[in-house]
């Protein structure tokens, strides 16, 4: 069986490396519209909790103290169970807004392949940081939000990245990145404050239960009086910091969602500019891949040659 020629010594063919999908333009105003929309009554639904909570602080004094009649008890009661619905509405709307701006994220990115293709690597420090104009690979889009310790500056590079990619040169100032910071840092101060500060009250809850059972034991056994003030001016402090940290919350998710839609809606402005036809800046287009030459042939000469 003929094997092909490999060729003169010391040659060696490049190997075949698979060029990357071609990516294709796709308009994301409908989702951003969505989004918006999700975003206002995500912001509305939290505002009127953040009231309701307010509203009941009185009633909240009254029974940590002991003031309560049996049907305000059990009208406070059911004022709690009925806010559950509300805050579960609140917790579905802020799934569907936060899968809506991933599915936004990952096709704004890939939008912005098409401006820049992604032959080029981005170098720090001699270490690589990403291709074309992205200082992380796609993959990131969505692990950034979840990987513990790189969620507090990662999705800022991934949004900031796709924001800078599909802005114009004149549009890329101080401006955009303080808006960019400013988005940044009201929502990781909501979920700072919702996360930690709810810990943090359901950690003095059970400081508080454990505070009181050691102190009726104590006045059972020495047939005392059980003190329980300092136990419920402690309770009634932290009603109000709850109540304090959750208003103050709401206000930087509203701050946050303004401005995530504004750079949405300007974002998707630039790229619809920049695949319009009369665009100064025309998009480069996907790369183009010069084909690998055909392998040289060598014949051997034949006996009657030589």
């Amino acid at each position: 069986m003929s094997q092909p020629y490999p060729g003169p010594p010391g040659y060696h063919p490049a190997p075949y490396r698979m060029p990357p999908p071609v990516r294709t333009y796709k308009s994301l105003h409908r989702i951003t519209v969505v989004f918006g929309v999700l975003v206002v009554l995500t912001t509305i639904v939290t505002l009127i909790q953040a009231t309701l909570m307010w509203r009941s602080y009185d009633d909240v004094k009254r029974f940590v103290y002991g003031l309560l009649s049996e049907d305000e008890f059990d009208r406070a009661m059911q004022s709690i169970a009925g806010s559950g619905p509300l805050l579960n509405l609140v917790g579905l709307l802020f799934l569907g807004t936060g899968i809506l701006f991933l599915v936004w994220l990952w096709q704004a990115r890939e939008n912005t392949e098409v401006f820049t293709p992604p032959t080029a690597v981005t170098y720090q420090n001699g270490q690589r940081l990403g291709s074309g104009a992205h200082r992380l690979d796609q993959g990131w889009v969505i692990g950034s939000w979840i990987c513990p310790l790189v969620q507090f500056w990662f999705p800022l590079q991934v949004v900031e990245d796709v924001v800078r990619a599909s802005a114009p040169a004149e549009a890329r100032s101080g401006r955009l990145r303080a808006l960019l910071l400013g988005w940044w840092a009201s929502w990781t101060a909501f979920w700072v404050i919702i996360v930690g500060g709810g810990g943090i009250a359901g950690l003095s809850i059970l400081v508080w239960i454990v505070r009181v059972v050691d102190r009726a034991e104590a006045a059972n056994e020495n047939s005392d009086y059980l003190d329980l003030y300092d136990l419920q001016d402690f309770m009634v402090r932290l009603a109000l910091a709850v109540n304090v940290g959750f208003t103050v919350a709401a206000v930087m998710l509203a701050v946050a969602g303004a401005t995530i839609v504004l750079l949405m809606f300007r974002t998707n402005a630039w790229q619809e500019e920049r695949m319009s036809p009369q665009s100064s800046e025309p998009p480069a287009g996907p790369p183009q891949y010069v084909p690998r030459p055909a392998f040289p042939s060598y014949t051997q000469p034949s006996p009657w040659q030589r």
